[in-house]
């Protein structure tokens, strides 16, 4: 009996580290790449304009 639970140990392991590996490969969507695209759009153009001396 003792020998079956130390072939369950990697066994159980084995199914946990499938389901970890699923789910840390899974498609995430990502929320607001909009906002930061426009801001580093918006630097761009400021780093783009002549310098003014004052």
């Amino acid at each position: 009996m003792a020998a079956l639970v130390w072939l369950l140990i990697p066994l159980v392991a084995a199914i946990g580290a499938g389901l970890w590996g699923g789910w840390a490969g899974r498609n995430r969507k990502t929320i607001g790449d909009g906002s930061e695209l426009a801001g580093y759009a918006r630097f761009r153009e400021a780093m783009e304009k002549p310098r003014t001396e004052v």
